[in-house]
């Protein structure tokens, strides 16, 4: 490594030696991800039987700890939920009051497990965010069925893209797949809302299609927002914008966002361009720039939808509605 320093700067010999090891740092640093081998490899072996998959599969949810996997399906006289083991083979299934899911999500809790469908389906069971028990019996509505909402309305829903839910029973929906609304909101476990933030547009804490919503231990809410090309990040508590990340999705939108089980890394799902993206997950502070480390580059036609990660074994299950398939990929 050679610095060529002007004579201007006039630097003594630790001022030379302090430059030289801030540069060596800064390109240790950037060179690390260069050459990065591929990080996940395709378990063909899953699901044992495909032909299970008779709709288009628009979203996939892990419960790791039952070893089970959800996948949620449109279309004519199909049942809307699957269930499979994390082996891949096929247990069960359930259709009642699911119109058309758009984001599923399984909580586990000290003493039960649900799992949350957001529906935004235009009969008489769409927008609304429901919870159900694993075997399929409704526990619970938030919204009108039937009722597309406006944004002045917190739990009136218009096409509501996904939702997460933490153990503290706090739930983040991000509302708008190609509704009225464009926006994040956080309610409480006895569903009353604790804030709320977003409108259409392309300024900062605006949206177009928010389609996907995580949270990572630091109390950052990660939010896709798809046709704006970018990922935002808010406070958890307190719904304050942290900043966003744009300069990766050129190409294409982020359709999907959820954490690696180490939370080193997000995997983001691009659809048209039939591509999952893993990028570095920033520590605590500054959210920075993304930088893309890994691509895993899927067949054409794929349209890979929503994601999700076993958060025990790291393996990545992706929705896939041009293929109307999920697969699973295992990390290397």
């Amino acid at each position: 490594l050679v610095l060529l320093i002007p004579p201007s700067w006039n630097l003594t010999t630790n001022g030379y030696l302090f430059l030289y090891f801030q540069v060596l740092k800064a390109f240790d640093y950037s060179s690390a991800w260069k050459g990065q081998q591929q990080m996940y490899k395709l378990d063909i072996g899953w699901p044992k039987i495909p032909e299970y998959f008779t709709g288009q599969t628009f979203c996939v949810a892990v419960d790791s700890l039952h070893g089970l996997v959800y996948v949620g399906q449109r279309g004519d006289n199909v049942p809307k939920v699957l269930v499979f083991s994390e082996e891949g083979y096929f247990l069960y299934s359930w259709n009642n009051t699911v119109e058309m899911p758009h984001g599923i999500f399984v909580l586990n809790t000290a003493t039960d497990s649900s799992v949350w469908i957001t529906d935004v389906g235009t009969g008489k069971y769409g927008h609304t965010v429901k919870q159900y028990s694993p075997s399929g019996k409704l526990m619970k509505i938030l919204g009108t069925p039937g009722n597309a909402g406006s944004s002045l309305i917190p739990l009136q829903f218009d096409q509501p893209a996904e939702i997460f839910v933490e153990e503290s029973g706090d739930i983040y929906v991000v509302d708008g797949d190609g509704g009225m609304n464009n926006r994040l909101l956080k309610l409480s476990n006895d569903y009353k809302e604790i804030w709320l933030t977003g409108t259409n547009g392309t300024g900062i804490g605006q949206f177009k299609i928010p389609h996907s919503v995580t949270v990572d231990p630091f109390g950052r809410v990660w939010v896709a927002d798809r046709d704006n090309k970018r990922i935002q990040v808010f406070d958890k508590v307190t719904g304050e914008w942290l900043g966003c990340w744009s300069s990766c999705f050129s190409e294409d939108g982020p359709y999907s966002v959820r954490f690696t089980a180490n939370y080193k890394y997000l995997i983001v799902a691009q659809l048209n361009i039939n591509r999952l993206a893993i990028l570095v997950a920033p520590p605590v502070g500054s959210i920075g720039d993304c930088v893309m480390v890994n691509t895993v580059q899927l067949a054409d036609e794929t349209k890979p939808h929503l994601v999700d990660v076993d958060m025990k074994s790291g393996a990545v299950y992706v929705a896939e509605i041009g293929a109307q398939q999920v697969q699973k990929y295992v990390p290397l």
